[in-house]
């Protein structure tokens, strides 16, 4: 039996500011806890919120983004919850107002719709001692209590784990070149979802992080309510959240409605007035990926996914745009979507993560350009320096990298290498093509990568035939 399934999603998206959203606490990330707070965002009594501009600005920005109407006016409400997250008993949020509402974003040539977009403080940070379910004690952590939250509310528009780990990556590269929030941080995307099957209720999967979880948290949710109905079981309706250790989703409490929060007019903070401000904002906004790829295509020459992939990250479009003006467009792009990125994949690592300049890797291109280095020694650079960062001048003569293109030089060279491979002479001879790339493989390996293939090939060529 297969069940339809719908999800839809609430998007916690941290903003990047310098401040909190209602004080002027650091919203800098620190791993030393309970450190970046005050009376306001620790709930003190008698405390007094203050709007953070920068904050709103963002929430701006990304309404337009999306393709959002942004209301003339917003205000804020008070969202009566107990628990240990939010000290004074409540979370100032948006309700009956948001800042943006009724959008879209584009997905494989359909729109996923954007109910709402609003504007709220985070909660603290939980840490459980140990697996959620077992845990005997729980640690609270403020400094995360009062960070700038956008909370972006998608229609129930999804049918499958897979769209919507599809649209998170979208909208997470968005939202990067809008440059509001920062991927590299800890939760700074967080994800909660409404899945429901037919003849079922709607069940809420809380706080997952990372697109692949969500993947794997939403694809085992609908396994365990399809196996209930299949059974004859009822689906309750709750608040569920993701164990990624055991790979399933336990049970929290009982789903809430909107009426249990009892919102009230947050008293403290005034009405704001938004509409002039999204119209100065609306005439900066930066070019995005899909943008970026479409003029890449038409003004590079180069092809979609060398495009798709120089533009997965800001930093990679921004070191690419300044390296083709001096280097080759071939080899620039080759450099930045293969080589660069298969360097980065291996590491776990982003551009603006490594230290590296972009001056440094028009260096590299440079010597790539006019041969005085290998591809192979090119990618072992780069292996070195996004781990140490230097000038790739220095380490070239440190590492002895520099190209060996001469047959005089590489002959003594490939001698050693046929005395050590009989079996593959012997391969050659009786006509197996292969065994030539293996030799050409052993003596870029003898030579670091340093020996020019095309001249080894010839070298190995006239040794094999004499």
């Amino acid at each position: 039996m297969i069940f339809m399934v719908t999800i839809g999603l609430e998007v916690h998206v941290q903003l990047m500011t310098e401040t909190k959203l209602f004080c002027s606490c650091s919203n800098k990330f620190t791993t030393i806890p309970n450190t970046h707070v005050c009376e306001t965002c620790l709930g003190m009594p008698g405390s007094k919120p203050r709007l953070n501009k920068k904050a709103v600005e963002q929430a701006i920005k990304i309404g337009l983004a999306l393709n959002c109407k942004i209301n003339h006016e917003m205000f804020f409400s008070r969202k009566s919850y107990f628990y240990p997250d939010m000290s004074k008993n409540f979370q100032i949020t948006q309700y009956e107002m948001p800042i943006c509402f009724d959008g879209f974003l584009e997905l494989n040539g359909r729109k996923i719709r954007i109910r709402r977009i609003q504007m709220e403080e985070d909660p603290a940070r939980l840490i459980h001692e140990g697996a959620i379910e077992k845990a005997k004690n729980v640690l609270v952590d403020y400094n995360r209590s009062g960070t700038p939250l956008c909370e972006i509310v998608t229609e129930p528009d999804f049918t499958s784990p897979q769209e919507a780990r599809l649209f998170l990556q979208e909208l997470s590269l968005m939202l990067e070149y809008l440059g509001v929030y920062d991927p590299n941080t800890e939760g700074s995307i967080r994800v909660d979802a409404n899945i429901s099957l037919p003849k079922g209720k709607r069940v809420e999967v809380k706080n997952v992080s990372g697109f692949k979880e969500v993947e794997r948290a939403f694809s085992y949710e609908i396994i365990r309510q399809s196996s209930l109905l299949k059974r004859g079981q009822k689906i309750v309706m709750e608040t569920r959240g993701w164990n990624a250790e055991s790979g399933t989703t336990i049970s929290l409490r009982s789903k809430e409605t909107e009426d249990d929060y009892g919102y009230i007019f947050e008293t403290d903070l005034p009405t704001v007035e938004v509409s002039k401000k999204a119209m100065e904002l609306k005439y900066g906004m930066p070019e995005f990926a899909k943008q970026k790829v479409e003029r890449y295509e038409r003004e590079f020459r180069i092809g979609r996914e060398m495009a798709l992939s120089i533009v997965s990250e800001p930093d990679i479009a921004d070191a690419f745009e300044t390296a083709v003006k001096e280097i080759d467009t071939h080899i620039s792009a080759t450099f930045f979507s293969k080589m660069l990125k298969k360097v980065l994949n291996y590491e776990n690592l982003r551009l603006k993560q490594t230290g590296l300049e972009t001056k440094w890797l028009i260096t590299i291109m440079k010597k790539l350009e006019n041969k005085e280095i290998t591809d192979r020694a090119a990618e072992l650079l780069l292996r070195d320096m996004v781990l140490k960062p230097q000038d790739p001048e220095i380490l070239l003569k440190l590492r002895g990298l520099t190209r060996i293109d001469t047959e005089e030089a590489l002959d003594p060279i490939v001698l050693n290498v046929l005395s050590k491979n009989s079996l593959a002479i012997i391969d050659y001879k009786h006509g197996k093509p292969e065994s030539l790339e293996f030799l050409v493989g052993q003596v870029m390996r003898a030579t670091q990568g340093r020996a020019d293939p095309v001249i080894t090939r010839k070298v190995i060529h006239k040794r094999l035939d004499e």
